[in-house]
């Protein structure tokens, strides 16, 4: 297994998120101690998904990733290393904290996917895989 992203960088990802939804609708979920929870971005290097109270900061979890209506997963270990947002929009930030060459190269191609998929403007496979690559951009 590999270690994705290292402790010391728990304050700010430095590869590009992506927003979990398309065309309005969640399309990245994460099976959490048991429960099916809508994520709000996803990344190389993790995600954030609504604060609830086994999600504290330092909590680490085992956790599954699915995509909308395909039968593929990701399975993994994260860490919460923050939490930001007041009231129903609190979120909590997950690292990646274990997940093997095989999850990280099906993820690349999720998210490569995902940028052709809800591109505004011409991109090809190329270009998309730039981005998911790529540095934050914001």
């Amino acid at each position: 297994m590999n270690s994705a992203v290292g402790d010391d960088a728990a304050e700010r990802r430095a590869r590009q998120r992506f927003v979990a939804k398309r065309r309005g609708d969640i399309c990245f979920w994460a099976m959490v101690n048991g429960e099916r929870r809508p994520l709000n971005d996803l990344s190389l290097e993790g995600f954030s998904l609504p604060v609830s109270h086994d999600l504290d900061p330092g909590a680490e979890f085992r956790f599954v990733l699915q995509r909308e209506s395909v039968p593929d997963r990701i399975e993994g270990h994260a860490k919460v290393v923050n939490q930001v947002g007041e009231g129903h929009a609190r979120k909590a930030g997950c690292r990646f904290v274990e997940l093997d060459e095989e999850g990280v190269a099906r993820l690349k191609d999720w998210l490569i996917a995902h940028v052709l998929a809800s591109a505004t403007v011409r991109i090809n496979e190329r270009d998309a895989a730039a981005i998911v690559n790529g540095p934050s951009l914001i």
